[in-house]
Order: structure tokens, then sequence, then C-alpha cells
């Protein structure tokens, strides 16, 4: 089982390294993966997937299946980029390119490295003529999209038996946290527009509701519970004049908590202050719900299971040069990056004290695992899929130690040798469980029972109401 998997993915490690290099070349944000969709898609019926496109009614959502029967294996793959990080590969310093979009959370990497996965176990059926589907799913919107979430409530990931993902980042270990769910909605202030000096006494400033609602939500922040997080963009400011009164703002919110019950709560808080800033400002607001997702639920059995398949696949001595480049990359963080350089790993479920990593900048271990009882200080949509499909996540490194997702430097380190190496490690990993599922009828009825057993104590409501569609980074 391992020696074919390996093999599989040694002979092709170039091929999957081509894929990542596409994706990261044509950087595209949220429902916006025009090229990186099509082109995933394309390759995926080249390796005789049948791709079915705009599941869920998403233009860049695709689903590409191989096989027939149970068990079905799942493998989640993402390619949407970030605006604001666009970024020359390999270079030590900050070199930004001209269309401001990049990989700075590496999805060129996750969404390769899950195809390269479902691509490992469908040659495995293939060469054994094992019974059983496997199922590579093309997630667009992760960043600030919750595309999944959409999935979710279209039924897409229904009769899946389990699913597969991971992440990159500077550590080998499972992801065994759960994270926080959220709320993203715009709130948009009418007023009536003046000139600012002739007749201020007639205007009604739209802005001024802005500036007052969030001075209203920062007084807010004492009164919920200490994990909650509220964050907010000023989208529209009202124009560039300021002998104009403002007719019209925006602003955008993202508010986050451990359950999504504790979300709507804040959320109708923040709802009353908006009222209240109209009011002030005899503006009127409206408000369009542009996204949510859940909590993440861990399946323990599942983790362990994959767990076991990272220590089987193990972690590659990093080359002379890749350390150097590791080095580089690590003289230009912060001292206070530098000193706290576990914290990023430690979101991702390593636990230690760093000890193994003396006089190094490249993780060359793999963690332990626990079942951390810990919330992850951040979100996503893979958290949906885990209410409805038991589901688990590694991640691999990709990256120097101390490198935070969202820079310029993960960015850079995004087509590396390193970064490849990685990606193909938790290629491996999760073929391996895959397979293992496949083949060990125990390990399944574990995964399920523990999946049904929460199930039973916990509904699940999909936090996107049914009116509510896929937006464009841009639009509204």
């Amino acid at each position: 089982m391992k020696t074919s998997v390996e093999k599989y993915l040694k002979e092709n490690e170039s091929y999957f390294a081509e894929v990542s290099s596409y994706i990261y070349n044509h950087p595209e944000t949220r429902f916006e993966e025009y090229a990186s969709s099509e082109f995933l898609a394309e390759e995926c019926e080249k390796q005789g997937f049948t791709v079915e496109r705009n599941v869920a009614n998403i233009e860049t959502a695709f689903t590409a299946t191989y096989g027939s029967g149970a068990p079905v294996i799942g493998f989640l793959g993402e390619f949407d980029a970030l605006s604001g990080l666009s970024q020359k590969p390999n270079e030590t310093t900050y070199q930004p390119l001209e269309r401001d979009v990049g990989h700075g959370c590496g999805h060129n990497l996750l969404g390769t490295g899950a195809f390269a996965g479902a691509c490992a176990v469908k040659k495995y059926l293939e060469d054994n003529n094992l019974p059983g589907t496997v199922k590579f799913f093309g997630c667009p919107g992760e960043e600030g999209g919750s595309g999944k979430t959409f999935m979710v409530r279209e039924g897409v990931f229904d009769g899946v038996d389990a699913a597969l993902t991971w992440h990159p980042s500077p550590a080998n270990a499972i992801m065994s946290l759960s994270t926080l769910a959220n709320y993203q909605v715009k709130f948009r202030f009418k007023g009536t527009s003046a000139h600012a000096a002739n007749a201020p006494h007639l205007g009604r400033s739209a802005l001024d509701a802005v500036e007052l609602m969030n001075s209203g939500v920062n007084y807010l922040r004492e009164h919920v519970i200490p994990e909650a997080r509220m964050h907010y963009a000023v989208t529209n400011t009202g124009g560039i004049s300021p002998n104009v009164v403002q007719a019209n703002a925006e602003v955008l919110y993202l508010i986050r908590a451990p359950k999504v019950n504790q979300v709507d709560e804040i959320y109708q808080r923040v709802l009353k202050i908006a009222e209240g800033a109209a009011m002030m400002t005899e503006t009127e607001v409206t408000t369009e719900f542009d996204k949510a997702c859940s909590n993440y639920i861990q399946n323990r059995h599942l983790e362990k299971v994959l767990h076991d398949s990272l220590q089987d696949i193990g972690a590659d001595t990093p080359t002379h040069g890749e350390e150097a480049f590791a080095k580089q990359i690590w003289s230009t963080l912060t001292e206070s990056e530098q000193r706290d350089y576990l914290a990023p790993m430690k979101g991702f479920g390593y636990i230690g004290d760093g000890s193994e990593f003396a006089g190094k900048y490249l993780a060359d271990s793999i963690s332990p695992y626990y079942e951390s009882q810990e919330t992850l200080a951040g979100s996503t949509d893979v958290a949906d899929v885990s209410w409805v499909v038991p589901t688990a996540q590694l991640t691999a490194a990709t990256s120097a130690l101390g490198t935070s997702l969202h820079t310029w430097q993960m960015t850079t380190q995004g087509l590396s040798e390193f970064a490849n190496k990685g990606m193909i490690r938790a290629a491996g990993s999760m073929a391996l469980t895959g397979i293992k599922l496949l083949e060990s009828e125990e390990d399944l009825r574990n995964v399920k029972q523990e999946f049904s057993d929460f199930r039973e104590k916990n509904n699940y409501t999909c936090p996107i109401p049914k009116d509510v569609y896929p937006s464009k980074l841009n639009e509204g």
C-alpha cells in the first residue's frame, strides 16, 4: 500500500509541481477562479475522472469522480488566492507583481495536493481492481466566501463516507483543533448629500453613520465572550470630495465566535448598533448577509488514522539549499515573529517546545498527535463539511519556521522545492488514509460510528440562509 502510493507520487512529482505552478501563476479571488478551476477540472478529466462542473450553481465549483460503490472517499481541494498578496516567487525580499493578488495561503499547493492524493487512490483502485469511489471536490471561495458551506447547503457532499484535506504551514501535524464559526455581513447606509460648507444642515452623512457604528461596536467588544472576534473593513467611504456630505457608505463586518449560536447573538447586538447609528444620523441602513461558516468538528478516529499515515510517509530532511533559503526568509521576520515562531505551528496542531528545531529553519519531523480541546483563532469552511461528513485535516511543512499565513513570505515560498515536497507528503498521507478506509471495514465503521454518535446529540443547520448566494469579492 505505502510502496504503491509513494511510487506513484514519486513518478508524477514533476507533473503535480506543474499543476501547482499553473494555479500559483493564475491567482484569482473568491468565486472568480475561472482559470484555476477549469485547468484543474481538465486535469482531472485527463487523469480519468468524470467531472461535473458548476455544482451548487457555483461557476467555479466542480466534482471529479472515479470508481463505483461504497465506500466513497472525498478529497477537498481549494485554489483561491488573496488580494494584496502578490509576490515574485522564490525571492527573499518583498517584490509585489503588477496584479495585486497572490497565493498567500498556499492554496495552489492545497488544491494540487488534494488532487494528487485522489489520483494516488484512483491508481490503487485500478491496479488492484477494487470496489469503491474516490471523489475530488473543487472547492472555490474559501477565503472570505465559504464556498464549501454553500456546497454543503446544496447537498454536494451527500453520500460521502469520509473527507480528507490539508493545509500548508511550517509544521507537520494533524489539525486537531476546532475553529471559530462566523458571519460576514455588509451594512449599507444611505443619507442625503449636500454642500458641506454652504448647506451642511441639509445633509445627512452616511459616512458619519459608519463611523458611529464602528465606535459602537468597539464599545461592544468589552461585553462579549473573550473568544469572540469582530473585524470590519470600510468598503465605501462615500467618495473623495470632502466638500460633499457623503450620501452613501458601507462597512463589511466579520463576526466570529466558537459556536454559531454565539455568533448570532453578537450579530443581533451589532444590528442594534447599526440601527442606532442610523437613527443618530437620520440615515437609513440595510444589511446584506454575505456568507457564514460553522465551527469545525473533529473526528478523532479518522485523525488517528491520518496521523499514522503521515508517520508512514515521514518527513523529508531539508537540503542545504532549502535551509539557506529558509534562513533568509527567517531574517525578514520581526523580532516578535521570531520569538513567537511556534504560535503559527501550534494553531495547526503542533505540540512541543521547539527544541527539535534548534539551529534549524525548517521542520524536519512530525508532531505527535493529541486530541486538542482548544479552538483555533481562525475560521474555515471545511467546518461545515465536518458537520455532514466525517472529516480530518493535516498540515505539511511547506515554509520556513515562523512564516505566518497571509504574508508575502508565505506567497514567495509557494513554488519552492521544499513546498513541493510538503505537498507530496500531504498527498501521500491522505492517499494512504483513503486506502486504509477502503480496505479496513473496522476503521471505517469506527469513523462513521463516532460521527453518528456526535450527530445524534447535535443538530446541524446551515448558517447561510437559503436566499443568500455566493458573491465575488467586489460585488454588491
